[in-house]
């Protein structure tokens, strides 16, 4: 396994998680792939090769997290770069299409129980992550965190009536990405002067189960930003938060 950085990608056992994974170890880097499905994680890593690893890591079970920590601890001894991936836009399988899922997560008709599932994976599952990975990052030199969002995360960009996709903005997805945005800047201010850049990356609208393989642009393109921010060195900037190509988004 390579020695000169390591890395953590979250959800990366399919979609853009798998694509920053497999551009990462092209590079050299030591890649844990978190994945919920040790099996499916196992399957990506061996089909990416040399430098992958695949970590059973449930992003809503601490005790899974803290196991994934303690091996990257136990074989390493510190983490390099954390790319906090893994999302969900619903967890609902008789949703036949975006605009059917678009309309049962109105405000007015929303499932409690769906809002609270999809928060659970896309904000809490994210701190919960970082707070078990932080002492790792600490032991690195050069330490990154890239947290992975969406510009409907944007409420400048959402509040625009005449931003095209102003009506699609909902409690579920939407909003919970919004907070992950809210948690980032509390990470980034949190971590002001202790050398570990924090990051928000808004990637492109990626064909991917995520959105029900609606999405306009190939994974390869649509984690371009991703990668590009994860590449990024110690003089690399931190606090940004952007999509491709460094184009600064709106909070």
């Amino acid at each position: 396994m390579p020695t000169n950085r390591t890395a953590l990608v979250t959800g990366a056992n399919q979609g853009m998680g798998k694509q920053v994974a497999k551009e990462l170890v092209s590079d050299g880097v030591a890649v844990f792939m978190g994945a919920r499905d040790l099996a499916r994680g196992e399957k990506a890593a061996a089909e990416i090769g040399e430098g992958a690893t695949a970590l059973q890591l449930d992003v809503t079970d601490v005790a899974s997290i803290a196991r994934a920590a303690e091996r990257i601890q136990e074989e390493v001894g510190r983490l390099d770069l954390l790319v906090n991936n893994a999302a969900i836009s619903t967890t609902r399988t008789d949703v036949r299409g975006m605009e059917e899922l678009r309309a049962s997560g109105q405000p007015s008709v929303v499932s409690l129980d769906e809002v609270r599932a999809v928060w659970e994976v896309n904000v809490f599952g994210v701190v919960a992550v970082y707070q078990a990975m932080l002492p790792l990052l600490r032991r690195s030199s050069d330490a990154r965190i890239v947290n992975v969002t969406s510009a409907q995360g944007s409420l400048t960009t959402m509040a625009d009536p005449a931003f095209p996709f102003h009506k699609t903005f909902e409690p579920v997805y939407s909003a919970s990405k919004t907070a992950l945005n809210a948690v980032t800047l509390s990470m980034m201010i949190e971590l002001e002067g202790t050398g570990i850049k924090v990051n928000l990356v808004s990637p492109g609208f990626a064909n991917t189960a995520l959105v029900n393989f609606e999405g306009t642009e190939p994974v390869e393109d649509a984690c371009r930003e991703i990668v590009r921010v994860a590449r990024l060195g110690q003089d690399g900037p931190t606090g940004t938060f952007t999509l491709w190509d460094g184009v600064e988004l709106p909070w």
